[in-house]
């Protein structure tokens, strides 16, 4: 991780840190942490759990990047897609900061639907996301990482290449599905292009299997 990038990162979770004090009596006493298909809040939880779910994922986030590459076991170090995992890592960030501040606005403004504003951010961020999906290498920490791909580089590689294709389009189809007001939709194109690379993983895996390329 850049320097530039590992100040930017703890001042934004020092800044979450303050945000959260600065409203904290201006907030109900439970406040939604989790919402359903149709987003609408299913679980509320006492304020307090603000600091976890804003500073504290960005803080683990940030700790991940950092040792990330110094925890990989041999032949599947992250060192081999080191610039692609930090900006993977740099977008995780940026989404956990995104909903951490979503879930404020809309509590300090009734009229704002916390869930809507969470579904957009991430259907974006997955869209963005999608673009280094096919350069990213063997590792433990993120991708399609199933039997097959783990087994051979080969499955491994195709599968990410497929996937940046169908992360993209469900990112988009999901955000053109929020738009339009059609949540389950949009939630379930989100879904189908993060699963249907696990599928192919092991459709790839038995071609190869059965052409005697394994």
């Amino acid at each position: 991780m850049s320097r530039r990038v590992l100040w930017f990162e703890i001042l934004f979770i020092a800044a979450a840190c303050a945000m959260t004090v600065v409203a904290y009596p201006h907030l109900p006493s439970r406040i939604p942490t989790h919402w359903d298909i149709h987003l609408e809040p299913n679980r509320h939880g006492p304020k307090w759990e603000l600091f976890l779910l804003g500073p504290g994922l960005m803080a683990a986030v940030t700790l991940l990047t950092f040792l990330g590459p110094w925890l990989s076991p041999k032949r599947f170090e992250v060192d081999n897609f080191r610039s692609t995992w930090q900006r993977l890592m740099l977008l995780l960030f940026c989404m956990m900061g995104y909903i951490f501040a979503a879930m404020l606005w809309a509590e300090l403004h009734g009229d704002f639907n916390a869930g809507r504003l969470i579904l957009g951010g991430v259907c974006i961020i997955v869209v963005l996301m999608g673009n280094l999906m096919g350069k990213v290498r063997k590792n433990f920490y993120i991708g399609v990482r199933t039997p097959w791909t783990l087994a051979n580089d080969r499955v491994w590689n195709a599968t990410h290449r497929f996937a940046a294709k169908t992360w993209i389009a469900g990112g988009l189809l999901g955000l053109a599905f929020m738009i339009a007001g059609l949540r389950v939709l949009s939630i379930s194109a989100l879904l189908v292009g993060a699963l249907v690379p696990y599928v192919y993983s092991l459709v790839i895996y038995k071609q190869l299997e059965r052409r005697g390329e394994m």
